[in-house]
């Protein structure tokens, strides 16, 4: 069970760095859906006696994050017209090698936590920590809004990680509870981007500024 969580893992943190390396918005979309699905096998793997309520939670992930939230950009993408994010504030090859960089500072700071016993020979610690350091880093370096809710969705598939260690303490209700807070907050920030596009013609938040005005 431990080397199939772990290859998951490493997917995981895969998909991380194949989303601050491209530009193109759809394919950072589709990647953090397909992280999404991914993301919705490890309760099962991580505790699998817990029957129906790990599926329960398992299907929810894969209908909210793997179809629903992603189907709601991508149409939030194609009435904008955009395709690519052009002028990114860090590029794309330094955002992946923060990204490697962040990825192995969260290895060494996780070996030096005082893990569980059950916990002790996982990557989730550390992939919970590298995945929203990614999330961070789309959130703050991309100018197109959606590549920002991109950013806000894979920071919150970290916190979805750091999750599945405390699920024995944490009710699970919680748990469907934050992802149905994700779901509501990108569908609300998709019509927001929607109206940005129509006001400004862009989806540059850096035209936001003119507000000020």
């Amino acid at each position: 069970m431990i080397s199939l969580l772990n290859a998951l893992l490493v997917i995981v943190l895969a998909m991380n760095l194949f989303a601050l390396g491209t530009s193109r918005i759809l394919a950072v979309i589709r990647t953090v859906a397909a992280q999404g699905v991914l993301l919705s096998f490890i309760p099962l793997v991580v505790h699998p006696h817990h029957g129906w309520g790990m599926l329960f939670m398992a299907a929810t992930t894969i209908i909210l994050k793997g179809i629903a939230i992603p189907a709601i950009m991508i149409r939030a993408l194609r009435d904008a017209h955009i395709k690519r994010e052009v002028e990114p504030l860090i590029g794309l090859l330094p955002s992946i090698l923060l990204g490697a960089l962040t990825t192995g500072a969260a290895l060494l700071f996780a070996g030096q936590l005082p893990l569980a016993p059950q916990h002790t020979g996982t990557l989730l610690v550390p992939a919970a920590i590298a995945t929203v350091l990614v999330g961070f880093i789309l959130l703050t370096t991309r100018y197109k809004a959606l590549t920002q809710v991109v950013g806000y969705l894979v920071l919150e598939n970290g916190i979805f990680i750091f999750g599945m260690l405390l699920v024995e303490a944490m009710p699970m209700v919680v748990e469907m509870g934050v992802l149905l807070d994700l779901f509501v907050g990108i569908f609300v920030i998709c019509i927001i981007v929607n109206h940005i596009n129509q006001a400004f013609s862009s989806m540059d938040t850096r035209q936001l500024a003119t507000l000020q005005e």
